[in-house]
């Protein structure tokens, strides 16, 4: 691990050249962040390393929740929740399952996505993608709880050529679903409140026809197909996430239940009408960990929230969410897409290991090769991702939150400028911030900084960020007539400068975080120079856990002309 860390270390040092050299010397209080490296280092991986004909799950690192996936042919498509981030709703694009390349997003307009004013956790809730191929058409179907949109639905005749503006749909309730029968009908099927609720948590699943020529509901055709789960007598809570499938002449009802948490889990009814009524596989949940022992090891939890895709070979295959705690048992990479082989040989699908402690790597489907982290393919297990910018186009790893990234980058020879905004990182508002997920629980992220703030309102530096009330401010600033460097800690409505120095004027100045799990160290270094440890602190506020919502954390490269965060 230490030696990987000292490689990242040592690339970012090579790169210190590419910025604030050659007489360049941005204007005072513009930041120009010259490069940018992240590197992987989880144990689990070092331990678990891979054979020729083995692949890692998760299969997307960091906060890609509420995965759902569909098939055209050879192509495989799949989308994830993206909450406030924008652009919204990342595409990945697959022929095998293996290996996956991001495409884009589908919600990359201002037209089709309205988070400027949204908590972190509000935005885009569980989209599912399906293609329907009576008119050669895909859909993304979610809801997006911002801009008075609720429930909608967007698309596309390719993927790779973008989206429709959203059509707003006339129903209320999250999480829908769309299905595309036989005979060309189509239904939507979603979570929704009870008409009246029994006990917290009780909610039910419910059923329209859907009319793809008007791309509405028909009114008046909505029934209640679930109610409360698998068995209202013992209080099941938060059925939810529901997909509808067909096989073999019978109609098939995937849910989520129990919650995003410790009690999460998969369940599965059946029926001979996607009308209902459905009944409960005898063997329910069909995927699970928290039937598991709490300090087994390299654990994944929370697994659940599920999709179903088969095969052109007719095997089928499922992707679903679920955590990886650190050693303090706290989430902060956020709720991670994994996926698992299905054997649906018998009556109802069943997760091949999906009630076993989940490992690292699976076996690949018959004649595929791994190629990932190859040829744009997304990477998994340890990894470095490094950024040098010298590209006008972001790569899509790249996210703003609330407000699109064109607002407040640009991309010219010395690297990434940011414009700054007068908004704080604490604001629920669009701030200039240029986000990448955090993926391991172990990783050392640092970047160049070529940067000269004129007041003590303006910094710039680093985030790590797991919403606008918790996260750290790691930046350069001034403090009365000299240049520091600062930690500010952001705990709701608590803020306090962990440390701070005097850094002068050493241009560029590298600026490193570095987590081995709960444990995050801030470091720093001028021209030539070692890095020097700033602090040390934990990272329990960036944890799920702590924070609460439905994100991971994420690092942040931040500017503002708003800054709070004064010297100690």
């Amino acid at each position: 691990m230490k030696r990987i860390l000292l490689l990242a270390t040592s690339a970012a040092f090579a790169l210190v050249t590419l910025s604030c050299g050659g007489g360049f010397a941005p204007e005072a209080g513009t930041p120009v962040f010259g490069d940018f490296t992240y590197t992987g280092a989880d144990a689990v991986y070092e331990q678990n390393p891979l054979g020729a004909d083995e692949f890692y799950t998760p299969i997307l690192q960091g906060c890609y929740p509420d995965p759902s996936i569909c098939r055209k042919g050879n192509d495989y498509y799949m989308v994830c929740s993206s909450f406030a981030i924008n652009p919204g709703v990342p595409i990945f694009h697959s022929n095998d399952l293996v290996n996956w390349r991001q495409t884009g997003h589908v919600l990359d307009r201002a037209s089709q996505l309205k988070v400027e004013d949204t908590g972190i956790s509000a935005g885009i809730y569980a989209p599912t993608i399906r293609y329907n191929p009576h008119n050669d058409t895909f859909y993304m179907i979610t809801t997006q709880f911002a801009g008075g949109i609720g429930n909608m639905v967007v698309k596309t005749k390719d993927p790779a050529e973008g989206w429709s503006d959203p059509i707003k749909l006339n129903f209320e309730g999250i999480d829908p679903d769309l299905f595309f029968d036989d005979d060309g009908k189509a239904y939507i099927v979603h979570n929704d409140a009870p008409e009246k609720a029994l006990y917290e948590g009780h909610r039910v699943i419910k059923v329209w026809e859907y009319d793809t020529a008007t791309d509405q509901v028909v009114a008046g055709s909505d029934k209640v197909v679930v109610n409360g789960g698998v068995d209202l007598s013992k209080k099941p809570i938060w059925i939810e996430a529901p997909h509808l499938y067909k096989k073999d002449g019978k109609y098939y009802l995937m849910c989520a239940e129990g919650g995003t948490g410790g009690w999460h889990s998969e369940v599965i009814f059946i029926s001979d009408s996607p009308g209902g009524p459905f009944t409960p596989a005898p063997e329910n949940p069909i995927l699970s960990q928290r039937h598991l022992p709490a300090d087994r090891q390299n654990k994944v939890d929370w697994a659940g929230h599920a999709d179903l895709v088969e095969a052109p070979d007719g095997k089928y295959w499922g992707v679903f969410l679920a955590v990886r705690p650190n050693e303090a048992n706290r989430v902060n990479t956020g709720r991670e897409t994994f996926i698992l082989p299905v054997d649906w040989s018998g009556t109802f699908p069943v997760f091949e290991g999906g009630m076993e402690p989940l490992q690292p790597k699976l076996k690949m489907p018959a004649g595929v090769e791994n190629h990932c982290g190859e040829e744009g393919f997304i990477p998994n297990g340890n990894f470095t991702f490094t950024d040098n910018f010298t590209s006008t186009d972001l790569d899509p790893r790249w996210v703003g939150v609330r407000g699109a990234r064109e607002h407040f980058v640009s991309v010219g020879g010395h690297g990434l400028e940011i414009k700054p905004f007068d908004v704080n990182i604490k604001a629920p508002r669009p701030t200039s911030t240029l986000f990448y997920r955090q993926q391991h629980n172990t990783f050392t992220a640092s970047t160049t900084l070529c940067y000269t703030p004129r007041a003590e309102n303006d910094l710039a530096g680093m985030v790590c960020y797991q919403s606008e009330a918790f996260n750290y401010v790691f930046g350069v600033t001034k403090c009365g007539d000299k240049t520091c460097i600062v930690l500010q800690r952001n705990a709701r409505r608590t803020s306090e400068t962990v440390a701070s120095a005097e850094i002068g004027d050493r241009l560029p100045v590298r600026l490193r975080v570095s987590a081995e799990g709960d444990k995050y160290t801030f470091s720093y270094a001028g021209r030539g120079g070692e890095y020097t440890d700033l602090a040390t602190v934990s990272g329990d506020i960036l944890s799920t856990n702590v924070a609460g919502g439905f994100t991971g954390a994420m690092i942040g490269l931040y500017a503002t002309t708003a800054n709070d965060a004064a010297c100690k």
